[in-house]
Formats: structure tokens, C-alpha cells, sequence
């Protein structure tokens, strides 16, 4: 009995054309009170909706495996991009049918609206795909998919339940990390906006033997493989290999501030992800700190092929903190685990010079012993404001405020370089790109 309540109750819908009938059932009883020619017409209309309602009963009841639906999700999703997801639903009637398709998906999306609706002819199967953009790192639970299905009657629907809920975590963005992988291997980092700069020096790492082309330098000579070949042949070489590069994220509440429903701390972490790779790419050593009040987690300087791994777990578990960043701390620990001259890349903010001149000292105290760069960030919103040409007196009082902003950013990069500091203002949207410009132009310049 509890069986034939589920199947046939809680799992029954009426559609509108059941309601349209009723109502038509409903008006031409009531008209026959003043029109008595209507006669048995009302009698028939109701008997004929109910046989309807019975046939359709029996069309989508009938059966208990009429449709099959299945969602093909991600071992991880990628945070900041967007993810696609894939709803395979296949036709087991003997009719064609018309669907809609519920999938449960995490409430960090908030969508209430996530409704798609199909028709599959008799054993037809059809792919639905769609896409998801998280904005936040950590676990999302989807739930479960209700697939509804009305016959070519459409008097009533069935309810079908699949699938069963499902824990998937959002990791640092692994989609914009393979794109870059991919063009930084096969040397179509350009396409991007991407300078790829391969430099010829005179260090000790050999590269190969070429054949002489005008310009080459006659000290690269190889006598032997010339005298072997019968050609001038001569050695080239490349920069130095395998130097640190260390990516350090700053996590306190200067890192909080979103953009585009992403956190700069998110932004950050994504580029740090990206340049690490293309750091093991171009064969140096990647390594990472997470600072705020107090130092958070240390991924020492490798290229194993794990490294990647190990510092994407790290990444994934990273929170914003709401202390103010802890300089002396990081100088310290700076001082204890890098042994050799690296690059250090600090992604952290600062809104205005007095913040800036708070953590100076230290900064300068870091770039005594490495190559430091800051990356920090342009505020886009006041950038929009300052450019919007102003229509009143608050208008004037907001766009001179927002210029003022702006201007401050402009003066800390001066600050930063009258230093000897190296700094990147950009936008959120090209952090990484920015990042990884600068990266392989010092590389090129010999400067890591």
C-alpha cells in the first residue's frame, strides 16, 4: 500500500491542460442551468476528461523504468571559470514524451531558476549541458535530479528521482592553469598577450650545437664538431635553470575585497597557481607562503612532479583573515627557508600610502637579500567612477574623491621603485597575465 501511495501520489503532478479541462467541464455545467439544449454535453466532456486522465495514468505508470537520466560531474570544479556540466536522458516509452529536467545543485550558486525543459522521441536519448561558475574554494553538494515527464496527452506529469547527492570541491583554477601549461609548452604564449622571450647567454648550462648563421659569436666555435661536419658549427646556451621562484599570498583583510564575485585573496591564488606551473614549466623551482597576522602555510622551492599537487592542496584550504598582515614575521621566515637568492612574488593590497609605509621598512629589508616584486591592485570601481564625466556637485565630490584613489595607487608604485622594488598595478581580470609577463621578462633579463 505505502508502495502505490509513492508511485501513484507522491510522485503524480497535474499539468495545466488537466486545470484547462476542468474549467471547461466546470463552464459548461454552470451554462447548462441557463442553456438547456447543452443536454448531456457537460456528462460527456467530464467522462471524456476522465478517461483521458486514465489513459494517461496508464501511459507514463505503466512502467517502471521509462526514462533514464544521468549527470556526468567533475572529480573537482574550477573556481573563478566556468564548468561544464553534462545531463545524459534517454526515452524508454513506446511515445514520444516531453521533459523537465530539476537538478539540485549547491546552494553557493544561488539559482532557484535552474529549469530545463526537452522532448525525446521513443528511444531517443539526448545531452543537456550547462555551466556553472563558482566564486568560493571549498566542498559543493549537489543533490538530487527530479526529472518530470508528461505523455502527448500533457494531463499529468510523472516524477522520477535519480542520481544521489554528491560532495565535489572547488579548487584553485585548474582550467585557466592547463590553458597556460598548454601555450607555454608549444610556445603560443603570445596569443595571449604573453611575451615569450628566449634568451641566448653565456652561462654554463649548454643548450646545443647549430650551425653558424651570420651574427653568431666566434667565440661559440665548436672546432671538433665543425672539423667532423665540414661546417662551422657553434655551441649555444641558454639561462641559468632551476632558480626559486616563491609566490607569497598575504591573507588578511586587505585580501577580502571582491571583484566580479571573486575575492582578491581568490585572484591571487589562481595567479599563483598559474605561475608556479609555468615556473616548473620553464624548469624552475616553485615554491609558496601564505601570510597574515602569522605565517600561514610554507611549500619549500622544488621541481618534482608533485609540487604542483602539493601546493594546489595547499591553495585549496586557504582563508581570508581579518588581522593585519604580520611584515616582521614573513621577513623572518624569508630569512630561514630561502637559502639563495630567488624570486619573490607578494601579492597583497594596499589602499593608500600610509599602509604602504607601514610594511616599507620590511619590504625594503627583503629586496636587500632577493629579487621582490609586489603585486597589488587597481581598484576598478573607482577607476569606472573616475572616468564617468560628473552631472551635479556630488557627482564632482565623488568623481575628484575616486581620482584621488587612483592617484594614490599611481604614487606607491613610485614609492615602491625610488626603493629599488619592483611592483605590478593591474586589474584583478589581468592578474595573471600580468604576473606572468613580468615573470618571464626578468627571466629573460637575467634578473631571477
Amino acid at each position: 500500500m505505502k508502495s502505490l501511495i509513492t508511485k501513484y501520489y507522491k510522485d503524480l503532478f497535474l499539468g495545466k491542460r488537466i486545470f484547462v479541462g476542468i474549467g471547461i467541464c466546470v463552464s459548461l455545467f454552470l451554462f447548462s442551468f441557463f442553456l438547456p439544449w447543452l443536454g448531456v454535453l457537460p456528462y460527456l466532456c467530464f467522462w471524456v476528461l476522465i478517461l483521458l486522465i486514465a489513459a494517461d495514468l496508464i501511459l507514463l505508470f505503466r512502467t517502471d523504468k521509462g526514462v533514464f537520466l544521468r549527470r556526468d560531474l567533475p572529480e573537482r570544479l574550477s573556481n573563478g571559470d566556468d564548468n561544464e556540466l553534462h545531463l545524459h536522458v534517454e526515452n524508454f516509452y513506446s511515445f514520444g514524451i516531453h521533459v523537465g529536467i530539476i537538478d539540485e545543485i549547491p546552494f553557493q550558486f544561488q539559482k532557484r531558476d535552474l529549469w530545463f525543459n526537452s522532448s525525446l522521441k521513443s528511444r531517443e536519448n539526448k545531452t543537456i549541458t550547462y555551466k556553472l561558475r563558482p566564486t568560493k574554494r571549498g566542498e559543493y553538494l549537489f543533490g538530487r535530479i527530479r526529472l518530470y515527464v508528461q505523455s502527448p496527452l500533457g494531463l499529468i506529469s510523472r516524477r522520477y528521482n535519480f542520481g544521489e547527492e554528491t560532495m565535489v570541491g572547488v579548487y584553485p583554477s585548474f582550467l585557466q592553469l592547463r590553458k597556460y601549461e598548454l601555450m607555454a609548452i608549444s610556445n603560443r604564449l603570445s596569443e595571449i598577450g604573453i611575451k615569450k622571450i628566449r634568451r641566448i647567454g653565456h652561462s654554463l648550462e649548454f643548450d646545443q650545437v647549430k650551425s653558424y648563421v651570420k651574427g653568431d659569436d666566434y667565440r661559440t666555435i665548436n672546432w671538433k664538431a665543425t672539423a667532423r661536419r665540414g661546417d662551422l658549427m657553434v655551441n649555444s646556451f641558454t639561462d641559468e635553470k632551476a632558480q626559486h621562484v616563491y609566490c607569497i599570498i598575504d591573507k588578511s583583510r586587505t585580501m577580502k575585497m571582491p571583484f566580479e564575485g571573486l575575492s582578491l585573496l581568490d585572484y591571487a591564488i589562481n595567479a599563483s597557481l598559474v605561475l608556479s606551473n609555468v615556473a616548473l614549466v620553464k624548469e624552475d623551482k616553485a615554491g609558496l607562503i601564505t601570510i597574515s597576522e602569522k605565517i600561514g602555510s610554507i611549500v619549500p622551492a622544488e621541481r618534482r612532479p608533485a609540487q604542483l599537487g602539493k601546493i594546489m592542496e595547499v591553495l585549496y584550504k586557504e582563508k581570508t583573515r581579518y588581522l593585519e598582515t604580520n611584515m616582521e614575521a614573513l621577513y623572518l621566515s624569508i630569512r630561514s627557508v630561502l637559502k639563495q637568492r630567488s624570486l619573490v612574488i607578494f601579492f597583497t593590497n594596499f589602499e593608500s600610502m600610509s599602509a604602504l609605509n607601514r610594511q616599507l621598512p620590511f619590504l625594503k629589508r627583503i629586496a636587500r637579500f632577493h629579487l621582490l616584486l609586489i603585486v597589488f591592485f587597481e581598484n576598478t570601481e573607482l577607476k569606472t567612477l573616475s572616468d564617468e564625466p560628473a552631472k551635479d556637485v556630488e557627482g564632482i565630490y565623488i568623481k575628484t574623491v575616486a581620482e584621488k584613489f587612483a592617484h594614490e595607487k599611481k604614487l606607491m608604485v613610485k614609492e615602491l621603485s625610488k626603493h629599488g622594488i619592483l611592483s605590478i598595478l593591474t586589474p584583478p581580470e589581468k592578474l595573471t597575465v600580468n604576473v606572468v609577463n613580468r615573470y618571464l621578462a626578468l627571466k629573460a633579463q637575467q634578473r631571477t
